[in-house]
């Protein structure tokens, strides 16, 4: 999505600002003993107050057999991304470390965002990867500007990855939002400075990595929509939604 006037872009401001809200009201709620079905029937009042819509649910991606069922992805340990939080709920564990990913669609425009939290006391190694993989969202959004390509974004990911001893996940990656839920481009957190799309001032994408305490390999659960490391290993993924300027994006979800 491409936006080329100030009415849309405080539209989309003002959204990520009530998606950042919302998650930082989730991760607050985030303690040994709550379910994932808790989160996302607080996640659903929350987007309720604020008279805006979750572009979650009900979402159909190209080759799913069935639209996504809940407001709120909730992935937990070993599980990437698209975790379902309402069917067969999970009780949240001291220990664990859970992401939260949520799509927010106000007044028609949509900002996408997600974090990683710790459940209770979490190991140091857990303490680790989502350090790292902060980071490597941070290295990503640096390397983005107008006249740019995804590619230095990938690169830059990439290679803030390589300064840690985890798994890079290279199967999943960023996209175009705005207007849809997933849009053009694609936003690989891999590859070489210079190739992929280029950028576009006033473009609107979401950068999000992803780092498994394994080798990075995935495959996708039964449910049609988890991905999960195919080694067992935990996981950890942050993503902010960006508007793509001359000298660099701003960060909408902030």
């Amino acid at each position: 999505m491409i936006i080329q006037n100030d009415e849309e872009k405080e539209v989309l401001r003002e959204g990520g600002r009530r998606l950042a809200r919302i998650l930082g009201a989730l991760k607050e709620k985030v303690l040994p003993g709550i379910s994932t079905l808790d989160l996302e029937t607080l996640t659903r009042d929350l987007i309720n107050e604020g008279g805006d819509k979750a572009a979650f649910l009900g979402y159909s991606p190209r080759g799913a057999k069935r639209p996504f069922p809940a407001a709120l992805c909730v992935s937990v340990n070993e599980e990437i991304v698209h975790g379902i939080p309402n069917e067969d709920p999970r009780i949240l564990q001291e220990g664990d470390i859970v992401t939260l990913d949520l799509g927010l669609a106000h007044k028609g425009l949509i900002t996408d965002s997600a974090i990683t939290v710790g459940v209770g006391k979490i190991s140091t190694s857990s303490k680790q990867l989502m350090n790292a993989t902060r980071e490597c969202l941070n290295a990503g959004i640096r390397a983005c500007r107008a006249g740019g390509t995804t590619g230095d974004i990938g690169h830059a990911i990439e290679e803030e990855s390589k300064k840690y001893p985890f798994g890079l996940v290279r199967d999943l990656g960023g996209h175009g939002v705005g207007r849809k839920v997933h849009d053009e481009p694609y936003v690989p957190n891999f590859g070489t400075q210079g190739e992929g799309d280029m950028l576009e001032f006033g473009q609107v994408i979401a950068i999000e990595p992803q780092l498994t305490l394994g080798r990075g390999e995935i495959e996708l659960a039964k449910d049609g929509y988890t991905y999960e490391t195919r080694d067992g290993s935990v996981s950890a993924h942050f993503e902010h939604t960006v508007l793509v300027t001359e000298g660099g994006c701003e960060v909408l979800t902030s």
